[in-house]
């Protein structure tokens, strides 16, 4: 990170997601003094982390952090294009928008790597996974990997074509496990709980679930077997949400099929 603290990062957008990457970077000892953000509508809570805000950016910063949304790439992007074809590495944490895109509106020797966080990088939980194209070094690879992990874990593909899944599967991720505490929440109510109790009993389930499969060496499908006696409600439940036909399993891999072929929907244009 030192020469993002000497050159300086730019950050083109700071929506929630460069909010949470900045808040990530900041509390992780980068300068304030160090960030540019350009933003149309900055918020109250940026303009009191002492960055320079819509202050123009240096002449050749280390880093240039994309994360405004897609449909804003045309008219925002063009405004760092005097930037391509250098020494400063392009990192875009923009959905949908692949590495041929940036390549050609910053110039075909741009070093860019494209990345796919999730929201949990909203509170240091998220995990990202990153490709850089050929000007992208293993200088240029470690700097992203340093810089998203400020707000959870990194991954790096082997091949841009993964990123599609990726979407899929962690990008999307997030409303699939939301919308599991919601129907856990009801069905408890449904069993005679009061909605509070309810919801905390799904939220504190999933969450701590989460955390013993992330923390644990054995399989999910050990944890699973390790849960569940045989006969038991565990087993009763299982073998409703197991079935092959109308179960969670076959239900899961439709829904991120269909997200992943809607990520290159949108990739297409």
């Amino acid at each position: 990170m030192k020469d993002v603290e000497t050159r300086g990062l730019v950050l083109l957008g700071c929506g929630k997601m460069g909010s949470a990457l900045l808040a990530g970077l900041l509390e992780g000892g980068l300068s304030p003094e160090a960030v540019w953000v350009l933003d149309p509508n900055p918020s109250d809570w940026l303009a009191r982390t002492g960055v320079h805000v819509n202050e123009g950016v240096p002449a050749d910063p280390a880093v240039a952090l994309v994360a405004v949304k897609p449909q804003m790439m045309g008219e925002a992007l063009p405004t760092l294009q005097a930037l391509g074809n250098g020494t400063t590495l392009f990192v875009s944490i923009a959905a949908g928008t692949p590495i041929a895109a940036f390549e050609a509106a910053l110039g075909a020797q741009t070093p860019i790597v494209r990345s796919m966080p999730n929201t949990p990088a909203a509170v240091g939980k998220g995990i990202t996974a990153i490709i850089g194209n050929g000007h992208a070094g293993a200088a240029d690879m470690d700097t992203a990997t340093e810089l998203l992990s400020a707000v959870g874990q990194v991954v790096r593909l082997e091949d841009e074509g993964q990123m599609d899944a990726v979407t899929g599967l962690s990008g999307s991720g997030p409303a699939y496990v939301f919308l599991l505490i919601e129907t856990m929440t009801t069905a408890g109510i449904e069993q005679g709980l009061a909605p509070d109790l309810a919801l905390q009993l799904a939220r504190a389930t999933v969450a701590g679930a989460g955390a013993l499969a992330e923390g644990s060496t054995e399989s999910p499908a050990q944890l699973r077997i390790n849960v569940t006696s045989p006969n038991g409600t565990t087993q009763a439940a299982l073998e409703v949400l197991m079935d092959p036909l109308a179960g969670l399993p076959p239900l899961v891999s439709r829904a991120i099929a269909a997200a992943t072929h809607r990520s290159k929907e949108l990739a297409r244009g």
